[in-house]
């Protein structure tokens, strides 16, 4: 695992749609090794660590000053990745697989696959998503697994971090990659509950909830 030490994070800029191999080995190489890095997907800019990570998870905590209720989601490549880690029923299924890939997190039930610690501690429940963007799609094919990430949305701010340059500005010193794809959307993923047999909309992002309201 990699030691936390503060400095200045390695900023490398990745092309948004056609990311560069060896950029990708080096953000998969960090995740693997326990650091934290910085992003881009279809809504604004994440952090993503290896799943189950509790140094990682604690550090996400500290950065963004969330307590242990804070939720984390599991960012997965497809839909078979999804039923692997959350009990997935049939219109639930087919409600995913019209919205994915997309700006969309979907809260079901966890399955025995996810480490306790990013389940809701009430309801066992765990949030996932499958992003539509190319430098996601690419880590997470030469990961072999999900990585884990939250909304890079710091303290004191209403919307999350969408400019690399800002990133680095502000937390440049607390993590150890920051992957610059260019600008990404304003707006975070739109949050559905699936775990009770409906659709709660937790969250309006930038998915659209029009069929749900």
């Amino acid at each position: 695992m990699l030691p936390y030490n503060p400095r200045v994070a390695k900023l490398i800029e990745i092309h948004p749609t056609d990311p560069q191999p060896r950029h990708v080995a080096t953000a998969v190489r960090i995740i693997r090794s326990g650091g934290l890095i910085a992003y881009p997907t279809d809504s604004s800019y994440a952090f993503g660590c290896h799943i189950g990570d509790k140094k990682a998870i604690d550090r996400i905590r500290r950065i963004r000053r969330t307590d242990k209720k804070h939720n984390f989601t599991l960012v997965c490549a497809d839909l078979s990745e999804i039923s692997l880690y959350a009990r997935v029923d049939n219109w639930a299924y087919r409600l995913v697989k019209a919205l994915t890939p997309g700006p969309y997190t979907f809260i079901l039930p966890a399955t025995r696959q996810v480490p306790k610690m990013l389940q809701n501690p009430k309801r066992r429940t765990i949030g996932l998503r499958v992003p539509e963007h190319p430098v996601v799609y690419a880590m997470l094919e030469a990961l072999g697994e999900p990585i884990m990430s939250s909304t890079l949305t710091l303290p004191g701010d209403d919307m999350p971090l969408t400019d690399a340059l800002d990133i680095d500005d502000r937390i440049g010193n607390q993590i150890e990659l920051i992957l610059d794809a260019g600008p990404t959307g304003l707006e975070p993923t739109t949050v559905l509950d699936l775990s009770s047999g409906t659709v709660e909309v937790l969250r309006v992002g930038r998915g659209d909830v029009s069929q749900f309201t």
